[in-house]
C-alpha cells in the first residue's frame, strides 16, 4: 500500500457515519445477547490460548524494522510498528497435552523464524520495552516522525494499519503522549504505543454465564500476578528530560512502564479513560453493553463475510478498541468454536518462552481453582484490587498488597499471598489432569522470582546500577543491560528460564530494594 493509498484509506474511515456504526452495533449486541440465552458461546471444557509480541534487532542490538515478507514466511502477524511481529498460538484444551501444545507451538513458530531472520541480519526479542533505537537514529524521531499527505497525518514507522492512523486524525485524537516520571513526549500519531510489547493468556470459560465471576477473580489477583512479570524499568535514554540524573530515573521509575505508555497515549484527553482497570461485571448483558456504550475513537468500516462473528461484525470491531487490563470477549469464527472468554493484558513479554507459558499456566489454574473453590478472594474490595494493580505497576514485587487468603483472613505479608496463589495454581492445574511434578515445572519459574524477589525488571535495575558505579554514563549503562540481556535471551530463550539468570539470593524477609 503507497503512502496515498494509506492517506485515501484513512479519509474513507473518516467519513464513515458515526451514528449509524452505533446503531449497527446496538443492534450487534442484540444478536450476541440471544445467542447467549442459546448457549452458543458455551462450551464443554476450559480452552488456553496465548498472545505473544516481539520486536526486531540488528546484530548490533539496535531496533530494525521488519520486513512485511519476512513476517509472513515466518508465520508471524504485523504490529503497530514496523519492528513489531505478533504471533497468536492454536486454543487448545486446559489440560496437560494442551498446555505442552501451547509451548511447542511457540517454540516451533520462533526457532522457524532463526534462519530467515538471520540471513536478514534480524533477530527477535521478547521483552517489555526496547531501550536501543534503530542505528542512526534517535528513539524520539522514530516514534514521533511523521509526513503530511492529503491533509492525512501519517506515521512513518508506523504499519499499514488504517485505524491506528486515522486514530490520530479525528475530532478528538488519542493522547498521543508520553507521561511518566522524568519522560514526556508529544507526538503526531500513536506511534509512541510501539515502545512496549506484551503477553496476553487467553482462558476461555465452560459456561458463559459464569464469565463475570471468572473475571472478578481475574481483577483481584491482577496485581500479584503483574509483579511477578514487570519487565520494563527503562524507556530508551534518549527519551529522559535532560535535566533528570540518573538517581532520580532509578528513585522514580516504575517498575512497568509499559502500563503507563499505552495509557497516555492511547486515552483521549478529557474523555473517560479507554484504557484502564475495570469495573466488576455483574452478568453477561451488562458485559455486552459496556463494551457497546464505549466511546468511540475511530468507526471503522466493516467487511462482512461468512464468518459466524460477522453475524456481529460492527460490535466486533467495536470491542478492537474495547481497552481494559483485564477483558471479555465474545467470538468464534464458527458456531462451532464460539466462546466466551478473559484475555488477561497487563503482562509485558517475557524473558524466555517458558516464562512466558509459566504465566499462562497460573494465570488458567488460578481461575481454574478459585471458581470451583470459591476462594474468599472473591470478596475483596475492587477498590483495593486496582491499588493493588497500580502498586504492581510502580513497584513490582516491593508494593504491597490487600490480599484475602483461602481462610478468609485479610493479609498484606508477600509471603503468605504468594504461597496461597502457588497453592490454587497448583490445585487447578491438578484438577484438568497435571501431576504434582509437571503443576510444579510449569510454575517453577515464578516461584523462583517469588522466592529470591527477584523480577526482570528488578535485574534490569540491578544491571544498570553496576554500571553506573562502574563510572559508565546512564545511556551506556541502559544499552550495556539490553545487550547483556538479549545475550542471555539467545542462550535460554527457547528451553531455559529467566531463573536460569540468577545466582543465589535473598528471599522474602531479608530481600534489599534497588529503588
Amino acid at each position: 500500500m503507497t503512502r496515498s493509498d494509506l492517506a485515501a484509506a484513512v479519509d474513507d474511515v473518516l467519513d464513515v457515519d458515526a451514528e449509524a456504526f452505533q446503531e449497527r452495533v446496538w443492534a450487534d449486541a442484540d444478536t450476541i445477547k440471544e445467542e447467549l440465552e442459546a448457549g452458543t458461546f458455551d462450551n464443554p471444557q476450559a480452552i488456553v490460548g496465548l498472545e505473544y509480541e516481539f520486536y526486531a534487532v540488528n546484530d548490533e542490538g539496535a531496533l530494525a524494522r521488519l520486513p512485511r515478507r519476512l513476517l509472513e514466511f515466518v508465520g508471524f502477524e504485523k504490529e503497530l510498528g514496523l519492528h513489531n511481529a505478533e504471533m497468536s498460538t492454536s486454543p487448545q484444551p486446559l489440560n496437560e497435552y494442551g498446555l505442552e501444545a501451547q509451548e511447542r507451538e511457540v517454540q516451533a513458530r520462533v526457532k522457524a523464524a532463526y534462519e530467515p531472520m538471520d540471513a536478514e541480519g534480524l533477530h527477535l526479542v521478547s521483552d517489555g520495552m526496547w531501550t536501543i533505537p534503530p542505528e542512526g537514529e534517535t528513539a524520539e524521531s522514530y516514534l514521533t516522525g511523521s509526513v503530511e499527505d492529503g491533509g492525512v497525518q501519517l506515521a512513518t514507522n508506523m504499519s499499514a494499519s488504517t485505524r491506528y492512523h486515522a486514530m490520530a486524525n479525528t475530532d478528538q485524537p488519542a493522547g498521543m503522549r508520553l507521561d511518566a516520571p522524568h519522560v514526556s513526549l508529544s507526538a503526531d500519531t500513536v506511534m509512541p504505543e510501539s515502545l512496549i510489547t506484551s503477553i496476553q493468556p487467553h482462558y476461555q470459560v465452560p459456561q458463559a454465564v459464569d464469565l463475570p465471576t471468572y473475571f472478578r477473580y481475574a481483577l483481584r489477583f491482577a496485581g500479584p500476578v503483574l509483579a511477578l512479570g514487570v519487565n520494563s524499568p527503562f524507556y530508551p535514554p534518549d527519551l529522559y528530560d535532560d535535566d533528570a540524573t540518573p538517581e532520580e530515573i532509578l528513585a522514580d521509575g516504575h517498575d512497568e512502564h509499559r502500563v503507563g505508555v499505552f495509557e497516555s497515549v492511547l486515552n483521549v484527553p478529557g474523555e473517560q479513560e479507554k484504557v484502564r482497570f475495570p469495573e466488576d461485571i455483574g452478568n453477561m448483558k451488562e458485559a455486552v453493553d459496556r463494551i457497546a456504550e464505549d466511546n468511540t475513537i475511530v468507526p471503522m468500516p466493516v467487511e462482512e463475510g461468512g464468518r459466524f462473528d460477522d453475524e456481529f461484525a460492527h460490535f466486533r470491531m467495536k470491542h478492537g478498541t474495547y481497552w481494559r487490563w483485564v477483558r471479555p470477549v465474545l467470538g468464534g469464527s464458527s458456531r462451532e468454536s464460539a466462546n466466551a472468554r478473559i484475555e488477561f493484558r497487563p503482562l509485558p513479554c517475557q524473558p524466555t518462552v517458558r516464562d512466558t507459558v509459566a504465566f499462562q499456566a497460573m494465570f488458567a489454574g488460578l481461575l481454574q481453582s478459585m471458581v470451583r473453590r470459591e476462594h474468599p478472594l472473591y470478596d475483596l474490595d475492587w477498590a483495593d484490587a486496582r491499588d493493588n494493580f497500580y502498586a504492581a505497576v510502580e513497584d513490582g514485587l516491593d508494593a504491597e498488597f490487600a490480599y484475602v487468603t483461602e481462610d478468609g483472613e485479610e493479609t498484606t505479608d508477600l509471603k503468605a499471598i504468594y504461597e496461597d496463589l502457588f497453592d490454587y495454581a497448583t490445585l487447578g492445574l491438578a484438577d484438568v489432569g497435571l501431576t504434582e511434578e509437571e503443576a510444579a515445572k510449569y510454575l517453577w519459574p515464578l516461584r523462583q522470582r517469588a522466592r529470591h524477589a527477584v523480577t526482570p525488571a528488578a535485574w534490569k535495575r540491578d544491571r544498570v546500577r553496576e554500571q553506573l558505579d562502574e563510572g559508565a554514563t546512564f545511556e551506556n549503562a541502559v544499552y550495556a543491560m539490553q545487550c547483556e540481556y538479549m545475550e542471555n535471551q539467545h542462550e535460554t530463550l527457547l528451553e531455559g528460564s529467566f531463573a536460569d539468570w540468577l545466582g543465589r539470593g535473598g528471599g522474602l524477609d531479608d530481600r534489599t530494594t534497588t529503588r
